[in-house]
């Protein structure tokens, strides 16, 4: 069996056992609600959204269709994980193509755990001459120590400090596409 099968079959494990912390219902009644937050704040801002891929990816369009002002989009992709179920030094894969300067940006990520990716994205964007930067995850998770940021702007939901996967969030990469968050077994 080919370490890709072994991923696969583990994957799917590791799913058949996981606990379902937030149900399909329960994630998009959340995006709706950080959709009328993010309005409220970003109608008239002429904002830059930048979703973090690939996690970012499941949110952002879940997301941007709810918001019905103008705007544009990039992208950015920056991971510590690599496929990996921890975290490690920040490879930048790639950075906007549309200026950041004197913008608003709103950075779209899956979730918020130690914080250490995001802060250092958020750092780029103010180095890039974004005038006001605001974050927009769809979980957060609840840990017991001190991480460079204390809470996203806008936040669906919160998770317990578990390994999750699901609606962008994987498990070796695979489950992004789960309608649900999921937690493995501890």
């Amino acid at each position: 069996m080919t370490e890709q099968q072994n991923l696969l079959e583990e994957s799917q494990l590791a799913l058949e056992n996981a606990d379902l912390l937030h149900g399909a219902d329960a994630v998009e009644r959340a995006i709706t609600e950080m959709s009328a937050a993010i309005t409220n704040e970003l109608e008239h801002s002429n904002p830059l959204i930048l979703p973090i891929m690939i996690g970012g990816l499941v949110l952002a369009g879940r997301l941007l269709p709810q918001l019905n002002f103008p705007l544009q989009i990039d992208y950015i992709h920056a991971t510590r994980y690599r496929g990996e179920t921890s975290g490690s030094e920040l490879n930048w894969l790639k950075k906007p193509e549309k200026s950041l300067k004197d913008k608003t940006i709103l950075l779209v990520d899956d979730i918020l755990d130690e914080g250490i990716t995001l802060a250092a994205i958020i750092e780029y964007c103010h180095e890039s001459g974004a005038e006001k930067v605001l974050t927009a995850v769809l979980v957060e998770k609840i840990i017991e120590k001190d991480k460079p940021i204390k809470n996203a702007d806008f936040t669906g939901l919160t998770v317990p400090n578990r390994y999750v996967f699901g609606y962008g969030m994987d498990y070796h990469e695979y489950h992004r596409n789960s309608a649900g968050i999921y937690a493995l077994k501890e």
